[in-house]
């Protein structure tokens, strides 16, 4: 199994990992500290910059030695050996940061992922409809995926964009979530959590909690509660932008700068005492902070702007686009310690700075984009041919640099034969430079089948969530079609995984650097600890013993 993610016992309760590299975990804190919550106005700024690489931020700052980035990394704590969960996908990346859990502990496999259980979305009659249907918590949810404020109905946007409401569950469409056959309802984001977050745990403790990201199915940091977070803020990310953009706002990376500046400035308004419109007077969140998309579709795109996106040849300089959307995030958190400091929250306020997820690959040689569509077709079409009269062996597929396969046929047996058939069968992409290429074993270095998957992330055989098929991507691969990508993340390779961590803060007068390997979970655990709350709370720490962070 792979160092790092693999793991070794099974699980209970939704999954018990034993990682290999956080066997460690357990927390030891002081069982008693939430009588001190909450004393001293502490804070914690949370800050994802999805895609930054380690060796993103250790090149910045040596070029930038003056920069918001550089006083971070001089005035706090850095680990540069942190991992994210496999998959490196955003949900269970930021799952993770705030629960403390792996996937087979929250349940959170993808954004987008197939269970087993539940029924189709739209499902009326719950007695009588089979089980097993897509979880799409993705734009895929919301009422109007093609509008910002996802069909509140604001006039003006783009710039009425701060108006949108900090709750974002109104913004949910029922009709495209999965129902639950025991109530026959629909499962909402944070209901499908398995786990409890930082956000609730803070909430009890009577603290006022906020966050900021891309979908309103984000609305999964509430928790089980529902409740965990005050004020959050989700503008669509995959919705149309306007003029002079064509698509998305992630299809331009000045769209998507332009994008991550709503948030910015919702983070600046909390700063100042506001809610994230800026409109209504708030208390200054213990926990808050925001995602930026800019490093992120900058490493994907080919071009834009009149840029190169990505890497220079050999993967440790960023080019010209990479480099300007490094800048905007630099420039952005520069604001925010300006206006840490003009509202008297430097001493109180603790900025964490991490990544949902790296992207892979960062050398442009490596990069083979192959679409998945005609290895499934074939991995189908064997099935057939060895089944006659049977359905189509794959029911739904998540494919980016890792490849995820839930099958009809929930058997080992059925896993096996998909396994042995993608270890068999060549692929063929492309390169960066659009040139044919062929990949053998589909593109994969490992494949893992049925009860190995439950294995691998220390999970049940029972588990509903789980895919039947879990593919490790051979470094470079990207299952895409066309020639729009040249990076992708979702996988188990070092670019993927391998991301920053800074905690910066309070008595941070001198730079540290600790480069034994921890993981982005114990993100989790340390906000509790510097906020004075146990983070023995957290129900993912208790399953994993997840540690907080080591300090000074």
């Amino acid at each position: 199994m792979l160092t790092g993610s693999a793991v070794t016992a099974s699980a209970a309760d939704g999954g018990r990992p034993n990682n290999e590299q956080t066997q460690n975990h357990g927390s030891g804190q002081d069982e008693n500290r939430d009588s001190d919550a909450g004393k001293g106005g502490r804070h914690v700024l949370v800050l994802s910059v999805d895609g930054l690489h380690q060796k993103d931020l250790d090149w910045y700052v040596k070029a930038h030695p003056n920069s918001a980035l550089a006083s971070l990394v001089k005035h706090g704590t850095s680990y540069t050996h942190a991992q994210t969960p496999v998959p490196s996908d955003s949900f269970p990346g930021m799952v993770g940061q705030f629960t403390g859990g792996n996937p087979g502990t929250t349940g959170i496999y993808y954004d987008d992922t197939y269970n087993r259980a539940l029924l189709p979305a739209g499902t009326t009659d719950c007695k009588t409809t089979a089980p097993g249907t897509e979880v799409a918590l993705t734009e895929a949810a919301d009422k109007n995926p093609d509008a910002l404020d996802a069909s509140q109905g604001l006039t003006g946007l783009p710039a009425s964009i701060m108006a949108m409401t900090g709750h974002p569950e109104t913004l949910l469409n029922p009709a495209a979530l999965p129902v639950d056959p025991a109530t026959c309802r629909p499962v909402l984001p944070h209901q499908y959590l398995k786990v409890n977050t930082v956000f609730e745990v803070a909430k009890s403790a009577g603290m006022t909690t906020a966050w900021s990201d891309k979908h309103p199915a984000y609305e999964i940091l509430n928790g089980p509660s529902g409740k965990g977070v005050d004020d959050l803020f989700t503008p669509e990310i995959n919705s149309k932008a306007p003029a002079p953009f064509t698509g998305d706002w992630t299809q331009d990376n000045a769209a998507t700068q332009q994008y991550d500046g709503y948030k910015v400035q919702a983070v600046l308004n909390e700063i100042a005492g506001k809610d994230h419109s800026g409109a209504r007077n708030a208390a200054v969140p213990s926990i808050f902070g925001m995602n930026f998309q800019a490093v992120s579709t900058a490493q994907k795109l080919p071009t834009s702007d009149g840029l190169t996106g990505g890497y220079l040849p050999g993967g440790t300089v960023p080019g010209p686009l990479l480099s300007k959307a490094l800048d905007n995030v630099d420039a952005s958190i520069g604001k925010m310690q300006s206006a840490l400091s003009a509202a008297g929250h430097t001493k109180d306020t603790t900025i964490i700075l991490s990544a949902k997820h790296g992207q892979s690959p960062t050398d442009p040689a490596a990069l083979n984009r192959v679409p998945d569509s005609p290895v499934i077709d074939g991995l189908n079409a064997a099935w057939k041919a060895a089944h006659p009269g049977s359905a189509d062996l794959v029911a739904f597929s998540t494919n980016d640099d890792i490849m995820q396969l839930w099958l009809s046929d929930h058997s080992q047996a059925a896993a096996q034969f998909a396994k042995d058939y993608l270890a068999s069968h060549p692929a063929a992409g492309n390169d960066v430079n659009g040139a044919a290429r062929t990949v053998q074993t589909s593109g994969l270095s490992r494949v893992y089948a049925g009860s190995e998957v439950a294995g691998y992330f220390g999970t049940k055989t029972s588990d509903a969530r789980y895919p039947d098929i879990l593919g490790i991507a051979q470094t470079g691969v990207v299952f895409t079609g066309g020639k729009s990508k040249i990076a992708e993340h979702g996988g188990a390779s070092a670019d993927d995984r391998n991301v920053p961590l800074v905690v910066s803060g309070t008595g941070d007068d001198e730079a540290r650097t600790i480069t034994n390997p921890v993981e982005t979970t114990q993100i989790a655990p340390t906000i509790l600890e510097t906020l004075g709350l146990d983070p023995h709370k957290l129900q993912a720490v208790q399953i994993e013993g997840t540690k907080a962070l080591p300090r000074r």
